[in-house]
């Protein structure tokens, strides 16, 4: 797990990334959580993670923000690239399924247990995108690619309606 540094207080808000990056577009999240680190300066008062496949080691992170956005694959009944929004009540009801990828803990057990803790976030949201490889390789196929930057943009508005703005790096900027 990768996570940005928080320089400020205890952060409000988070931002986690899951995938496993060797199966192409199951590491869709990941990628995306890298290119905001890369491309963004990230205020203190939120903290960004590549959860990658940690399963259940995500639970002290989940633990430790307010409101949490979780970016990730699904497998829904729709066209490749199709990128979806859910709440963690979405969820609980059964609108998607609860584990994201065969490999880890499902992300429902894992709001189950810092419920259980009494330390679950206030909100969370998933945004998810429908996968068109799963075929063992790195790096996004050629639908998910471009979707890196809907769902930063749709990111951006949702930190935006929290007062939380991400400014372009500098050098970001110049690239």
């Amino acid at each position: 797990m990768n996570r940005t540094p928080n320089n400020g207080p205890a952060a409000r808000t988070g931002i986690l990334g899951i995938g496993n990056i060797l199966i192409r577009d199951e590491g869709f999240g990941v990628h995306c959580v890298r290119q905001l680190q890369e491309e963004f300066l990230v205020p203190g008062d939120l903290e960004i993670l590549d959860g990658g496949t940690a399963g259940i080691m995500m639970a002290p992170f989940m633990e430790s923000v307010q409101a949490l956005y979780v970016i990730d694959t699904v497998n829904l009944p729709a066209a490749p690239g199709t990128v979806h929004c859910f709440s963690d009540h979405d969820i609980r009801a059964g609108d998607i399924q609860g584990m994201m990828s065969p490999h880890q803990l499902g992300l429902l057990e894992i709001l189950s247990l810092c419920r259980l803790r009494d330390r679950a976030p206030e909100t969370v949201e998933l945004i998810t995108v429908v996968p068109a490889d799963l075929s063992t390789g790195l790096g996004l196929s050629s639908v998910l690619e471009p979707r890196i930057a809907t769902v930063i943009a749709l990111l951006r508005e949702k930190l935006a309606e929290r007062g939380i703005v991400l400014q372009p790096r500098p050098s970001a900027v110049h690239a």
